[in-house]
Order: structure tokens, then sequence, then C-alpha cells
């Protein structure tokens, strides 16, 4: 576990986390479901995308008010386990 004192992150901050997946229905629907589990607080409606440049797939940044290590943790646990993620940054 690393100690608030070892960590780069002074929390709380806002932290942006890059999502990526598919093009398809319900994609940012879906990603701004988890998002909110970990960060109540978060705005769906300011999420930014980009679509690829062949449309198949699409890049979403979430940007959070980010209070803890463990926060951001189990957040990309559950961002990264998800059937609709490729990948997140």
């Amino acid at each position: 576990m690393i100690k608030p004192e070892d960590s780069l992150i002074e929390y709380p901050c806002d932290f942006p986390i890059k999502v990526f997946g598919e093009a398809k229905p319900g994609f940012a629907q879906a990603i701004a479901k988890v998002v909110l589990v970990h960060a109540p607080d978060f705005d769906s409606a300011c999420i930014e995308t980009r679509s690829s440049s062949n449309a198949k797939y699409l890049s979403l940044t979430c940007t959070i008010r980010a209070t803890s290590r463990e926060q951001l943790d189990n957040l990309y646990r559950d961002l990264t386990s998800h059937p609709m993620v490729k990948m997140v940054l």
C-alpha cells in the first residue's frame, strides 16, 4: 500500500481517466454508470468523446474529483473488467 506522503498525486484533485472501447450504442452511458459508482459527484454531461479515424472505436475522457488512491484503484478495476472496455488509461 502506498502511503499518502509517498503518492505523486495530492488528493483531492481533478483526475482524467481515458476509456477506450468499440463505438457501440450505450457505451458512454455504461461507462458513466460505472464511474458514478465510484465518483457520485461526476457529471456525465462532461464526458469528452473522440472517434477513431475509421469510427470503429470510441475514446471517452471522464474527469473525476479523485479523493484517494483506493478510489482510483477500485474505479480502474471496475472499468478494466467491464465487457465493453478495451483499455483504460
